[in-house]
């Protein structure tokens, strides 16, 4: 899933103090902002917008394409629902601690919807020169610019390392999705490579996965498809077996979900897999990948969608 110009955003949870921070970070990167969610608190502007008790009021005043949910997590699920209900096709779920059977509910609801859900736990997308949806520092130029790598990362954290190292070595990025660190997702890791394997922009995918669940493994199939240049880091590979290590779906059982058995599946599909993040820019280049913006005509057609601020 990415969020591109011209894309209408509103923000549930905009009168928080996350909300309305990252709102107006989002807007610094070109997001298209147009709306605030707080149910309770329509009437208010916050930011800059307009604020409404309900999706299915903001959608009617507003195009409404992606939602992001600055909610707390036993709020999370009656306030994606709304956007699924509201025919909203792009939600960006931030919330970690949201109860498991919540978050079948709600990606159940927008499967039968159609809508595209981007964690639980993520720290959502950047599309650098076009918006930052979530908490990304989609606004920093030494850690976003824009390029032609792609990067998908269940870790925000790391994956803003990797972005940085990136620009360190002279690349940029097309996206960035995070996809979330919990068990339970609406967009896998191989969700994620596929998208940004279609997307024009992008000449090469940046992995970046972690020990627990077989959402790596399961994207090296896909991977050795591919005639982009792949480059992987896996974390949490010395963690001993049974260990949990930060996120909730980074533990590893019988042998499954371990640090080996990914970069295995990830080389034999042709990866290079790397050791640590400060080596990606010379893997990139040693796979054929070169450092540069997107072609002229994808930024001519970035700057025609564009809207006007």
């Amino acid at each position: 899933m990415l969020v591109r110009s011209g894309e209408s955003v509103i923000v549930q949870g905009i009168t928080g103090r996350q909300g309305s921070y990252w709102s107006q970070r989002m807007a610094e990167c070109g997001t298209r902002v147009v709306a605030g969610v707080s149910p309770g608190k329509g009437g208010r502007e916050v930011a800059g917008v307009r604020v409404y008790d309900s999706v299915a009021e903001a959608a009617a005043r507003h195009q409404v394409d992606a939602t992001v949910l600055f909610v707390p997590p036993m709020a999370a699920r009656e306030a994606a629902l709304d956007a699924v209900s509201a025919g909203v096709r792009k939600v960006v779920f931030l919330a970690e601690h949201v109860p498991a059977q919540d978050v079948m509910e709600v990606l159940a609801r927008a499967r039968e919807s159609g809508a595209q859900v981007l964690g639980p736990n993520t720290a959502g997308l950047v599309v650098p020169g076009e918006t930052s949806v979530g908490i990304m520092p989609g606004f920093a130029p030494n850690i976003f610019r824009p390029g032609n790598v792609g990067v998908v990362s269940r870790s925000g954290s790391l994956g803003t390392l990797v972005c940085l190292n990136l620009v360190t070595a002279g690349f940029g990025q097309s996206a960035f999705v995070g996809i979330g660190g919990d068990p339970i997702l609406g967009t896998t890791t191989l969700d994620a490579v596929r998208t940004l394997d279609a997307d024009e922009r992008t000449h090469a995918v940046v992995l970046v996965g972690e020990i627990g669940g077989v959402m790596e493994e399961e994207a090296a199939a896909y991977v050795a498809t591919m005639t982009k240049p792949v480059v992987a880091y896996i974390a949490g590979r010395t963690a001993p077996p049974g260990k949990r290590m930060g996120h909730a779906g980074a533990i590893v059982t019988d042998g499954r979900g371990s640090g080996e058995s990914k970069v295995a599946a990830l080389t034999e599909a042709g990866a290079t897999v790397v050791d640590v993040p400060s080596q990606i820019g010379d893997a990139l280049r040693a796979a054929g990948a070169q450092a540069g913006e997107p072609d002229a005509a994808v930024r001519s057609s970035v700057r025609e969608a564009s809207p006007s601020r």
